[in-house]
């Protein structure tokens, strides 16, 4: 009788206690991720708990290249999680079958015109808008307008005005070129790029070099149109020392001029830890860290039901009307778009 009564004491503290975690259990979460992601210290800590264990982020370079380390390791992942496959290589990405189908918690608060995968291997958690931004201080000095559609660009007045990145080594890049495909057509993107080139473009290799090294509004370059996002503006406000009443660069968002860029996250399907995945895909659509996106990477959260900053509110313009191209022309057409953008531009 002591027996069980001494096992009936040890089932009963075993009830009253908290689930043992991963934590406590010495488990890991890997989230591969770009190099651009980003969350609070409070938000981390949020999501370690409610992992229930400790995470690692394995940051590994940018959007295309963090996607490439996780199609070569697919048999044996580096990672668990994987956050930043964007509609540029979705196509990609589900072609190589290496995301499990799962339907968070939070799916149902989703803007439903972000998905894409009917079968929720790859879960949409931001967006954003890839356009170009002007410096609005710049063009008032010179007294004539800011461009107004992508036209503009090849306008003599505009000669030697804009800087771009290049779409095989660049996310917004890449984006700026589907955005002309979109907005001129398979058969006609190429003259506009020609004229665009003949015009002075400048083509720098990543979004930091064009913005922060050649965009007059943020550097000493000479450049006062450059491709960036939607919500630069609201950066430029919020990272201000004296927080301006409204933001030194203007955005061309109309006449499908941006290309919407949307961020997934998936459950990678050989990943030892799929039931600490699930809870981190709940966590990714979760009211906290949605909110936390917008002042963390400077794009738009997924869900319907979270609230933007108010510097968002007041700053950020977002077009009723993207540019937009079918995933799977997207997929089949990439490599080969890249190669004539590249044959026109830089031979």
């Amino acid at each position: 009788m002591k027996s069980y009564a001494v096992l009936a004491v040890i089932v009963c503290v075993l009830l009253t206690l908290p689930t043992l975690t991963g934590q406590a259990l010495g488990r890991e979460l890997t989230l591969m991720t770009h190099d651009s992601f980003s969350m609070s210290e409070s938000v981390l800590k949020d999501f370690k708990a409610a992992v229930g264990a400790d995470i690692t982020i394995l940051r590994s370079g940018d959007a295309g290249q963090a996607l490439n380390k996780a199609i070569l390791s697919k048999n044996n992942p580096m990672a668990d999680l994987f956050f930043g496959v964007d509609n540029t290589f979705i196509g990609r990405a589900l072609d190589n079958d290496m995301f499990m189908a799962y339907t968070p918690k939070g799916f149902e608060d989703i803007n439903t015109s972000l998905l894409l995968d009917g079968e929720n291997r790859l879960i949409p958690v931001d967006f954003g808008d890839v356009c170009l931004n002007y410096d609005i201080k710049w063009f008032k000095a010179k007294h004539f307008a800011p461009p107004a559609g992508l036209e503009d660009l090849i306008r003599p007045e505009y000669k030697d005005l804009t800087v771009v990145q290049n779409p095989a080594t660049s996310s917004p890049g890449l984006a700026f070129l589907l955005a002309t495909i979109s907005r001129f057509g398979e058969n006609k993107y190429i003259p506009f790029w020609q004229k665009l080139k003949a015009n002075g473009v400048m083509v720098v290799n990543g979004w930091q070099e064009a913005y922060w090294g050649q965009f007059t509004a943020a550097s000493k370059g000479d450049r006062p149109i450059v491709v960036s996002y939607a919500s630069s503006p609201a950066a430029e406000v919020f990272y201000a020392e004296q927080k301006p009443d409204t933001a030194p660069t203007g955005v061309v968002i109309e006449n499908r001029s941006a290309f919407r860029q949307i961020e997934f996250a998936g459950i990678l399907k050989n990943s030892a830890n799929a039931d600490l995945a699930k809870k981190a895909m709940d966590f990714l659509l979760s009211k906290k860290f949605q909110e936390d996106i917008p002042l963390q990477m400077f794009v738009f959260p997924a869900s319907t039901k979270a609230t933007l900053p108010e510097v968002f509110l007041k700053h950020v313009k977002i077009t009723d009307a993207p540019a937009s191209l079918p995933a799977d022309d997207i997929s089949q057409n990439r490599d080969k778009w890249i190669r004539e953008w590249t044959e026109t531009l830089l031979r």
